[in-house]
């Protein structure tokens, strides 16, 4: 089965926040975005929200994932997006992910946060959403 592309190469940092030093989910999106053709930035592990909106300006990425499996997300996430307002960065889709309970996508969402997708995603929902997003995200 062929894996899906993007119609576009965007740039991605995918961002591991705080003290969560569980990245297999973070390195699996890594490669899963790099196969459907995107260029791939990876922050490390323990990367904090300053940090990861100066990669996003010294990278000019188009999009940034966030991974987090500390339950740290409804802090960590929408600090992010407050960097990058800060920094007067627009146009960056903002996406979530990790170990999201229901009850806060809608609160992320509205954070600017988007997607805030579960372990176990299958990556083309990924790929779909982005796809879908980053049209939005461009008009804006």
């Amino acid at each position: 089965m062929a894996m899906e592309t993007v119609s576009h190469k965007h740039r991605v940092l995918v961002a591991k926040l705080g003290l969560d030093g569980h990245d297999r989910g973070a390195l699996v999106l890594c490669k899963a975005f790099r196969d459907a053709g995107m260029e791939v930035i990876y922050s490390g592990l323990f990367a904090t929200p300053k940090r990861i909106a100066q990669i996003a300006e010294d990278e000019d990425v188009d999009i940034v994932a966030l991974s987090l499996l500390n339950n740290a997300h409804m802090t960590l996430f929408p600090k992010v997006v407050n960097e990058l307002r800060e920094k007067k960065i627009d146009g960056i889709l903002v996406l979530g992910g990790g170990t999201i309970p229901e009850e806060d996508k809608p609160k992320l969402e509205k954070a600017g946060v988007k997607g805030n997708f579960g372990s176990g995603t299958p990556i083309p929902e990924i790929l779909r959403f982005i796809e879908k997003e980053i049209a939005l995200v461009k008009r804006e």
